[in-house]
Formats: structure tokens, C-alpha cells, sequence
């Protein structure tokens, strides 16, 4: 079952599952759009219920920038009308940093967290980084030429994903919006996502890539921090790791949904 915005009364979101399972909210990285979680939606669906949003800046919410506070607000608004309030929620890369900290506003109404891609901290050295990172995508990607580019660049990288020709499309036809990947920097850099992780008291999990060297430099540090956190590490690929190997992927999303729901109940 997928069912369409007007059956949820949310604009860029897409759902499938059944409605008494549990739910799964999936929060996409900046320059993807939803469509990056078409994989797991597609594997998780007969088991869970499975939301996924356009954050602002991106896909269907491409109208406007991307904002950090509407962001979480919006994720909130998914949760809300998609879970009735409560749901695992899973992030990748700015997703993961939107997700942390909605669980650290709301830990009543997260069942578990999972972040991959996020757990590098943007404070002290990092946040220099991150900001230089995210002025120079600005200049950058001001140039039609150079966002053309990467959207290419993009396509093409998602075709050569180990993915059924009719996913790729999807992920492909909602576009790429490398410009979003500017306007988050100044919004996480200096925000301590490492406090906000560990103010979440339920389960999370640190899913990262093997190659995604800068993130795995802080997951150890990250999952320490938490209250009940683990961190695990899938093989041979790197920071978009939900395509590069999708399976591995929502292998691990199974796992550790099934794990959460049964220490809950």
C-alpha cells in the first residue's frame, strides 16, 4: 500500500505499510530528496509503517530554502498525522541531524533513533569545517553550470546503485537540489548534536558507512555519550549508505525496529 498526500493531508510525503504496525519515519539527507528511502519503503512496508517527508528546500517542498526549525517542526507534523504520535525515526546525513534533534525535543514520541552519517559534532574544529564546507557549496552552486553538474553527477551515481531499474527512476525523477547542501551548513554548524543525542534516553543506533571516514571519526565518541546506543558499520561503502548497499541497510533498520518494539512491550 503507498498511499498519496491527499490520504494523509501532507504535502511531500510518502507512506505505505499497514496502519496498525509499527511506524518507521525515514528524514532524507540534503540534496536527495523522500524518494533516497523508495529501497526500505519498499522492503520494510509489509512489515511496518513507513513514512517518509520532503524537508523544506527539497522535492515537493522546493518552493522555499531549507530551514533547520521548520525542518523539525515538519518531522513532527509527519509523526503526528502519519504514527499517531510515535514512531522509530531514522536519519541519514542532515536527516540524521534533523531526527537527533527532534528526539531530543520530543523523547516521548520516539520509540528509537537511528542516524547515519550524523555523528561527527559541527562545535569547536568542526564547526569551522563546516562552515568553509557550506560556504563554498553556496559560491559554488550559484553557478547553474556547476548545479547542473551535480545533478548529473547525482543521476548518475544512483545508476550504478544495485538498485531495480523502477527505484532508480523514482529516486532519479524527484530531482536533486544541491543548493540545500550550502544552505544547511550554517544551521548545524555550532549546534552540539552530540548533548542532543544524549538527551534521547530510549535505544539508538550509529549506522554508518565503512568509507565515511569523517563521521566514523566521532561514532565511538557519539554512542558513548547516549544513554542506551550502539554503533554498527556496514561494509565497503560510504556516506550515502542506504543506496550503496540498501539491503545491508534495511537489514540493520529491521533488526534494530524489531529489538526496539520488543523492549518496549
Amino acid at each position: 500500500m503507498n498511499e498519496t498526500t491527499a490520504e494523509t493531508g501532507l504535502r511531500g510525503v510518502d507512506v505505505a505499510g499497514p496502519p496498525d504496525a509499527q511506524p518507521i519515519v525515514f528524514v532524507h539527507g540534503s540534496v536527495f530528496t523522500r524518494k533516497m528511502w523508495a529501497p526500505q519503503r519498499r522492503a520494510l512496508s509489509e512489515e511496518f509503517r513507513i513514512a517518509a517527508p520532503d524537508l523544506p528546500g527539497h522535492g515537493a517542498r522546493a518552493d522555499g530554502p531549507f530551514e533547520f526549525g521548520p525542518a523539525v517542526e515538519l518531522l513532527d507534523e509527519t509523526v503526528e498525522t502519519t504514527a499517531d504520535g510515535n514512531a522509530l525515526v531514522v536519519g541519514l546525513s542532515l536527516g540524521g541531524y534533523v531526527a537527533t534533534e527532534y528526539a531530543r525535543r520530543h523523547p516521548d514520541k520516539v520509540d528509537g533513533l537511528v542516524i547515519s552519517g550524523s555523528s561527527a559534532n559541527p562545535v569547536d574544529g568542526m564547526e569551522l569545517v563546516t562552515r568553509v564546507v557550506g560556504g563554498t557549496a553556496r559560491l559554488a552552486t550559484r553557478s547553474d553550470l556547476v548545479e547542473r553538474g551535480v545533478r548529473r553527477y547525482a543521476e548518475r551515481w544512483v545508476r550504478k546503485r544495485d538498485l531495480p531499474p523502477d527505484v532508480a527512476e523514482e529516486i532519479i525523477g524527484s530531482g536533486f537540489y544541491p543548493r540545500e547542501f550550502g544552505n544547511a551548513g550554517p544551521y548545524l554548524a555550532g549546534r552540539d548534536f552530540r548533548s542532543a543525542f544524549a538527551a534521547y534516553p530510549g535505544p539508538s543506533l550509529v549506522l554508518n558507512g565503512e568509507r565515511d571516514l569523517v563521521m566514523r571519526r566521532g561514532e565511538e565518541d557519539h554512542a558513548a555519550a547516549a544513554r542506551d546506543a550502539r554503533v554498527e558499520v556496514i561494509d565497503g561503502v560510504g556516506h550515502v549508505c542506504n543506496l550503496h548497499r540498501p539491503r545491508a541497510y534495511t537489514a540493520a533498520v529491521r533488526n534494530f525496529g524489531r529489538q526496539a518494539v520488543a523492549t518496549r512491550g
